[in-house]
């Protein structure tokens, strides 16, 4: 099993990343928060991976945090919940979200994902129960609009605490693109 790529990375064409380690390319497929978590192209980027084997494919899937991998294994798990859907989820919800909406079982906030109609939002609620959430610690308090809100969640998706990213946000102009934003906000972070 594949449990994490290292590499420089040379091209995004969204979900599908392609990183070369020292001479071999793999193509990885990620959710959207992982991939405005990224640097430039040709920067070195790591990422947790799952392995997923078909019999006609063998797909890589990449995650910016254990804990966005863990819970796509979770989701995988639902019966009728493939790994394109989880990847869907994934990129509409941060793993914060994810883990508030089955925590306070809000089925409506999984139907804002496209592709997740009631049953399956419902049926998410009930086989999650327990096993994504509460075990997930910490979620956002509030979450600010616009871009400041996708900062937020690239910086929780990067593991950052929900209080060192909230500072964090804090120190950032209202107005600042999210690239930017990511950033200033990781510089401030590791210092």
């Amino acid at each position: 099993m594949i449990g994490r790529l290292t590499g420089t990375l040379v091209e995004k064409s969204p979900p599908t990343l392609c990183i070369d380690v020292q001479g071999i390319g793999y193509e990885v497929d990620v959710p959207m928060n992982t991939l405005y978590a990224l640097p430039e192209v040709g920067q070195q980027v790591s990422l947790f991976t799952h392995l997923s084997v078909r019999e006609d494919a063998h797909i890589l899937y990449g995650f910016s945090t254990r804990e966005e991998r863990g819970a796509f294994r979770t989701l995988i798990k639902v019966s009728g919940i493939g790994a394109r859907m989880a990847l869907a989820i994934l990129s509409g919800l941060s793993v914060a979200e994810l883990a508030q909406a089955i925590t306070q079982q809000e089925s409506a906030r999984l139907t804002r994902v496209p592709g997740i109609g009631k049953k399956t939002a419902e049926r998410l609620l009930l086989e999650l129960r327990g096993k994504l959430g509460a075990d997930l610690g910490n979620t956002p308090q509030a979450v600010p609009a616009g871009s400041q809100s996708d900062i937020l969640n690239a910086l929780l998706a990067l593991g950052y605490s929900d209080k060192e990213s909230q500072a964090a946000l804090k120190k950032l102009p209202a107005d600042i693109d999210v690239a930017a934003g990511i950033r200033l906000a990781l510089q401030g972070l590791v210092r």
